[in-house]
């Protein structure tokens, strides 16, 4: 895997301005010193225990990962554990006290007020989570999270969730509508409603963040903001997983960033965006399990993305190269019949100018059904302005950065002749971001299996600014 200079270059390239680190691992944080990159360490789980019981432990946890880096690295959040009540429970009756002995160390060095503590929870501490407006949290754990939503309340802290619409859908055995988990627009009649809010919910993202909002009011806590520590979308799997694709992640991470981008917020808390993390930075070829485990990265080890984000009428996200140049082919190996209806469907109802594949024409040659399909997915691509979920065309179309232009065929998109670049934009923070009241875009990087980092992209709303 990459150096910890290596990692902090490559955040540094993508203007990425937020990172959350699995650990405290001090070669990075010692990387990351003098970038202004914001950083969430985490105290691992193994080390719950023993600083749950003994404040002097939290402190020196506190001096040895964080007064030891601040201010040179700018340490923002430190997440206490990660999914303690589900994978780690015979420590939950310690983790508020060590919130608490971890904040209590950071009040003795003058850092509360920088620096906020909480821990990560997973998504399935709440039950009954559709319709939102019914769900709770599993009742054997009130003895943790009342002190522990009391806690975050009296530090200003928010509450940590990792939310991923994809193990819902997968789950779901069918119930959930592939759809609406990735953000796709559904028709009024398919979105799904709380009948007792009557609020529409039009993908999983949000159905599972005001799900923790409802539990969070049923226990009598309304004011404690919620920070989405982890979410994204495998772009691999097995025959198990067939929608872990690129398409899908692409799909997914890239609707995800606008939905935030566009301060849509949630139908029970509208306008107020959730800063999210989106998991992870590097794909994580050594990590144990499904393929799927191992493909969620943005990037592979050698810097080079895995898929091209895109954000409509925003540019690039993530690109490999300074030339923002995607395009939409036919898939390898697709049913030439399917090929030809979505031909069809493109050079008609698409409204695609299909005259260049007439006879004579630049893109007549090769004329077969693969390439001219190819040509026209493409052309529909470009002029949805490479809009998410606008190459997949029933499953016979996917995403390249290698340009299918050929002679004097020069496809739209393309740098070449007659071709047109769409311009790119950084998604660095803007300087009056704080000020404006506007909801920044960040990208945080995530880490591999080996060195125990999560980097990736973080959708930041104002409540950091």
């Amino acid at each position: 895997m990459p150096s910890p200079t290596q990692v902090v270059a490559l955040l540094k390239a993508q203007n990425i301005r937020h990172v959350r680190l699995y650990d405290a691992d001090r070669a990075l944080l010692l990387a990351l010193a003098n970038t202004g990159i914001r950083v969430t360490v985490s105290v691992p789980n193994d080390q719950i225990l023993g600083i749950g019981q003994s404040n002097a432990t939290a402190a020196n946890w506190v001096a040895r990962n964080v007064i030891a880096h601040v201010p040179a690295t700018n340490i923002t959040a430190i997440a206490v554990g990660s999914e303690i009540l589900t994978t780690l429970p015979n420590a939950a009756p310690v983790l508020v006290s060590a919130l608490k002995f971890i904040h209590s160390a950071l009040v003795a060095s003058n850092l509360d007020g920088q620096i906020k503590v909480s821990t990560p929870h997973s998504s399935s501490i709440i039950l009954d989570s559709f319709p939102p407006s019914q769900a709770f949290f599993n009742r054997s754990w009130d003895p943790v999270m009342v002190p522990l939503l009391k806690f975050l309340r009296s530090t200003g802290s928010y509450f940590m969730l990792n939310a991923y619409p994809y193990y819902d859908y997968m789950q779901s055995n069918g119930v959930i509508p592939l759809d609406y988990a990735l953000f796709r627009p559904l028709p009024p009649d398919k979105e799904a409603v709380d009948a007792n809010t009557l609020l529409h919910y039009t993908n999983v993202f949000d159905a599972i963040v005001d799900a923790a909002y409802f539990a969070m009011s049923y226990l009598n806590f309304t004011n404690v903001p919620i920070f989405v520590t982890e979410s994204g979308w495998p772009s691999k799997g097995d025959s198990s997983e067939p929608d872990a694709t690129l398409e899908n992640a692409n799909t997914y991470n890239s609707n995800l960033i606008r939905h935030v981008l566009n301060n849509t917020g949630t139908p029970k808390h509208p306008k107020i965006a959730v800063s999210t993390y989106i998991y992870e930075l590097y794909n994580e070829d050594l990590r144990p399990g499904a393929i799927s485990e191992k493909n969620w990265g943005l990037f592979d080890d050698d810097g080079i993305p895995v898929y091209t984000l895109h954000l409509t009428g925003a540019g690039t996200v993530l690109a490999n190269d300074t030339t923002n140049q995607t395009f939409c082919v036919a898939k390898e190996g697709a049913d030439p019949k399917m090929l030809q209806a979505a031909l069809d469907w493109a050079c008609g109802p698409g409204k695609v100018d299909c005259s260049y594949l007439l006879q004579g024409q630049p893109c007549y040659e090769p004329d077969n059904v693969v390439a001219h399909s190819t040509y026209a997915f493409n052309a529909y691509f470009q002029m949805m302005a490479k809009s998410p979920g606008t190459c997949d065309f029933k499953g016979v179309a996917t995403i390249t950065t290698t340009d299918p232009s050929h002679g004097s065929c020069i496809f739209p998109g393309s740098a070449g002749r007659n071709g047109t670049l769409p311009n790119t934009t950084s998604l660095a923070p803007s300087s009056n971001s704080a000020t404006s009241g506007c909801h920044s875009v960040y990208i945080y990087g995530a880490g591999s299996f080996t060195t125990s980092v999560i980097l990736g992209v973080l959708l930041m709303s104002v409540l950091f600014l």
